[in-house]
């Protein structure tokens, strides 16, 4: 008669096979909390690296279009407006004076939802202004205009920010950071 194979006596059963071992709840926690340690340590320096590119990101985007602006003030020969609304948050370009039909090149962007925006006040002297916001106003010859403001801001909610200043030569503006970070 054909005898019954106990489990153990199977080749590669359970009993042959090496303990597996497993992690215990104990462990677990302990790992639980090694990780949020790490991550509160870690967190403060994340949100002050991701602050920093927003307002980085924010400033090269305001230069570039100062860039553009400029370079249509001259390649056109008319003066171009970067016009800045503070309350809406938002900036743009288009040409001082446009035909019936409007400036077609102008544009317009909206500052990140995490920060604000804002224009020094210029000098002794009237302010240069577009559809009665402040503007920085590029000449055809390439120069910024003496009503123009000297600094535009952009600030985050934390009070961290970057400033966007006019070079003495007129010639454009310089980003600049106020904290000196």
């Amino acid at each position: 008669m054909h005898q019954p194979v106990t489990l153990s006596q199977r080749p590669g059963a359970f009993s042959d096979a090496p303990l597996r071992r497993a992690f215990t709840l104990i462990e677990l926690i302990l790992i639980m909390a090694l990780l949020v340690i790490i991550t509160s340590i870690a967190l403060p320096t994340m949100s002050k690296f991701m602050r920093g590119r927003a307002l980085d990101a924010e400033s090269r985007r305001l230069l570039s279009l100062m860039h553009v602006t400029q370079s249509r003030a001259v390649s056109e020969g008319m003066p171009m407006m970067l016009w800045i609304d503070e309350k809406a948050g938002a900036y743009g370009m288009a040409a001082e004076t446009s035909g019936q039909n409007g400036d077609a090149k102008a544009e317009e962007l909206t500052v990140d939802a995490v920060l604000k925006i804002a224009v020094g006040s210029p000098g002794t002297g009237g302010q240069a202004t577009f559809n009665s916001l402040p503007a920085i106003k590029f000449l055809p010859d390439g120069t910024v205009d003496e009503t123009s403001p000297p600094t535009v801001a952009l600030q985050d909610i934390d009070g961290f920010g970057r400033m966007l200043v006019l070079n003495k030569l007129r010639t454009g503006y310089e980003v600049t950071d106020p904290s000196g970070q």
